[in-house]
């Protein structure tokens, strides 16, 4: 289905046999992400299924057809109390096919946008949908804090949000650096005007050097860590889990450091994580 793609109970995008894959269009749906906001939209008549396990079903189907069929296949989290307010602001009916359409091409809300890549759906794809909304009301928080620079950076490149982003950027790689291997999760925090800003990502740092972590958990990482910068806002990162791995003959030393920043940059601070005490982290200036 092309890029206003909609959801399961009004559409497939099986192509029809001997059809040409359409690799210059994107299909885009939005996924309801629990049995509850499976309820709470059912008067809207979003999906013909009966109950919710049902519903995945037919969404898997979906999104296996829609890779077929189409170059692109992206969702985001369908979730009933912002669609329910997105109507009430612009004065549309919430069981109407267009009112689904509009809300989920809100230019607004791409932020909250995943691309389907064929993962297993209840274990893996749609905790990202959810993430990928709170991450995505927290870029917009961001993007509010620096006048709308933080989502324009590609065509700002020289401005202060984009030397802030880069010296974010920057502070994170060190961090894992001086990590050295091993299966981390990461956590910072920015008091902000309106709230605080938090970013957290799972992160596996293998012996070769390779990095792995999902795009939009550092795409946020980095972003409140800039905002933080830019604006020169207090903040606090932990780096925590476990280090080593098989060339270690397989020791793991659980570990914890964090770091506190004034506003600028970030230096070893000291923190209570309850039962785990973190260690001050170690001065980033003495990391390549």
């Amino acid at each position: 289905m092309p890029r206003n793609g909609r959801n399961p109970r009004t559409s497939r995008c099986a192509a029809p046999a001997g059809a040409a894959r359409r690799e210059d269009q994107a299909f885009l749906t939005g996924i309801l992400t629990s049995a509850e906001d499976f309820a709470q939209a059912r008067p809207w008549r979003l999906a013909d299924a009966p109950d919710y396990d049902s519903y995945l079903l037919d969404t898997a189907v979906l999104l296996a057809e829609a890779q077929r069929a189409f170059g692109a296949v992206q969702a985001r989290m369908f979730h009933p109390g912002d669609f329910a307010d997105f109507c009430l602001l612009h004065r549309l009916d919430p069981a109407e096919q267009t009112s689904r359409d509009r809300y989920l091409v809100n230019p607004a809300l791409q932020t909250q946008l995943l691309t389907y890549q064929g993962e297993e759906l209840v274990g893996d794809f749609i905790p990202r949908l959810v993430r990928a909304r709170e991450s995505g009301l927290t870029l917009c928080h961001a993007d509010l804090l620096l006048d709308g620079g933080l989502l324009g950076l590609e065509e700002r490149q020289q401005s202060a949000v984009r030397q802030a982003y880069q010296r974010g950027a920057e502070i994170f790689r060190r961090m894992l650096v001086g990590a050295g291997y091993g299966v981390f999760q990461f956590r910072c925090s920015v008091e902000a005007p309106g709230g605080r800003l938090e970013a957290e990502a799972r992160i596996l740092h293998w012996e070769d050097g390779v990095v792995r972590l999902n795009d939009e958990d550092l795409d946020l990482v980095c972003a409140v860590l800039c905002a933080g910068l830019a604006r020169e806002l207090p903040g606090f990162a932990l780096l925590a889990g476990s280090q080593g791995g098989a060339g270690a003959c397989g020791e793991y030393r659980q570990v914890a450091w964090a770091w506190e920043s004034a506003g600028h940059d970030y230096t070893p601070a000291a923190a209570d994580l309850g039962e785990v005490g973190a260690r001050p982290g170690f001065s980033l200036g003495t990391v390549c």
